[in-house]
């Protein structure tokens, strides 16, 4: 199943890692990367928030502050993407793909929102497996060869003391022995 658990982790990295270069270096640039966060701040107005405290923070907090949260967004699907896709930090990362995923549903988007979380609970709950082969069990390998091996030797040979009066309150009793 490692290979399947892998096979997902790295498909959603890749998806992430689209996104992401999209909005830093492809047609969305200047939506989020510029112009304020114009990206940002429409996908907040014109959102059908899923209840209306949601909506009143997107108009509120979202929407003034677009030009930061757009490179914000823009640099976090990257990073989530990147982190997927190779292996590394899994958890933080499906932690904050769930967090924008969050976000998106929360903001009237579905698309593939739900998908993606399947994907992302599934790499988080199964992280140590979806991770072998990636960063994340290259050092979990390394950690097992080199550092722990020495820690258990360690553990081994301990230096232990026994105290003068422990030895001496020991008393020998003859055993008897028949001709």
């Amino acid at each position: 199943m490692a290979l399947v658990w892998n096979t997902m982790r790295i498909w959603l990295g890749v998806m992430w890692l689209q996104a992401g270069i999209a909005k830093i270096w492809g047609a969305e640039n200047p939506a989020f990367m510029h112009h304020g966060g114009a990206g940002v701040a429409g996908f907040a107005t014109h959102a059908v928030a899923a209840y209306s405290w949601w909506g009143t923070f997107l108009h509120s907090f979202v929407v003034p502050n677009a030009g930061w949260i757009g490179i914000l967004v823009a640099v976090a699907e990257f990073a989530i993407g990147l982190s997927l896709a190779i292996g590394f930090l899994t958890p933080i990362a499906c932690l904050g793909s769930l967090l924008l995923l969050f976000t998106y549903v929360m903001s009237g988007t579905a698309s593939v929102c739900a998908f993606y979380a399947l994907f992302a609970i599934v790499t988080l709950s199964t992280w140590r497996t979806s991770s072998w082969i990636g960063v994340d069990g290259f050092i979990s390998g390394y950690r097992q060869r080199h550092v722990e091996p020495k820690m258990v030797r360690q553990e081994e040979t301990p230096n232990v003391v026994v105290p003068d009066y422990v030895a001496s309150e020991v008393e020998e009793t003859p055993v008897p022995v028949e001709v």
